[in-house]
């Protein structure tokens, strides 16, 4: 749920910033970039902190290798891509890997919720409702790509 949180809440409050005069912000395209941001550098930080990088780990699909490499270099991506879809030169680009990144990380999420695992502390999100999250993830990343400078 933090994501979601992170993503509209994010966009929400830059597109008020812009809203109130910030002439960067003043359009939806931005301030949507602005939430994909904060949502990718939430969720790639998330792969370094120790209890949650522990069960990021758990969530690979057991028939992957090297599932520790596999969260680190997913990390690597969200934050690269967060500060990629912030740089109007690469923002379009940085939101397409973003997409394609989100759809190759899905099966994990898929994996987690079938087998019950936890995140957290707290089961992983069911599969209906990350579904859902996905698409609407998938809706910000894409929009940010075709809207991109």
């Amino acid at each position: 749920m933090a994501p979601v949180i992170a993503l509209v809440g994010g966009f929400v409050l830059l597109r008020l910033t812009g809203l109130l005069g910030v002439a960067a912000l003043d359009a939806w395209p931005p301030a949507l970039r602005g939430g994909v941001a904060l949502m990718f550098l939430l969720t790639g930080v998330a792969h370094f902190v120790p209890k949650m990088r522990a069960d990021m780990i758990a969530m690979v699909p057991p028939r992957l290798p090297s599932p520790a490499l596999l969260v680190t270099v997913t990390g690597v991506l969200e934050l690269a891509g967060a500060l990629g879809v912030l740089v109007p030169a690469t923002a379009g680009l940085a939101a397409w890997c973003l997409t394609l990144l989100l759809l190759v990380m899905f099966p994990a999420n898929v994996s987690a919720a079938r087998r019950g695992l936890e995140f957290g502390g707290r089961p992983a999100t069911p599969l209906v409702p990350r579904t859902l999250e996905q698409a609407l993830f998938l809706a910000a990343t894409i929009a940010a790509a075709v809207t991109a400078p």
